[in-house]
């Protein structure tokens, strides 16, 4: 597994932990939620990138969660599942921050871990709400 896909699994992992201890960035950032034998078994890049990820959605998750809403058809935010929920967050912070990825590549990584994390048909979601937000912002 890549170092960058290492990094955006622990990036929405922290995501979806957020939620549930509303930690600010700092603190994320420092993994404590996490077992520090588990962290251990990182690398500096890939801590790196996941830190810019966390803090990247976070400060934007505001304008994030906008868009998200705004792509949203007959589905209310309120019930988007929590998993779910922290990678399209992490993805649209990919779509529209990092422009240096290809969005195919933030797309496809994001429905892989939401066939790894998520539920059956969760892929088939994220899928379809990024590839919108992805058009809408070429055209």
């Amino acid at each position: 597994m890549s170092s960058r896909r290492k990094a955006r699994i622990l990036a929405f992992q922290t995501l979806f932990s957020r939620d549930f201890n509303n930690s600010s960035v700092e603190e994320l950032i420092q993994f404590n939620w996490m077992d520090p034998e588990r962290i251990s078994t990182y690398d500096e890049q890939t801590l790196t990138f996941a830190k810019l990820l966390i803090a990247g959605t976070l400060e934007n998750m505001e304008e994030i969660d906008r868009i998200i809403k705004k792509q949203l058809k007959s589905w209310d935010f309120d019930r988007i599942v929590k998993v779910e929920l922290a990678i399209l967050r992490l993805s649209v912070y990919s779509l529209f921050y990092q422009k240096e990825i290809p969005s195919t590549v933030t797309i496809n990584e994001a429905i892989d871990i939401a066939k790894d994390y998520g539920s059956d048909e969760a892929y088939r979601f994220i899928n379809g709400v990024l590839d919108g937000i992805n058009k809408s912002t070429r055209s």
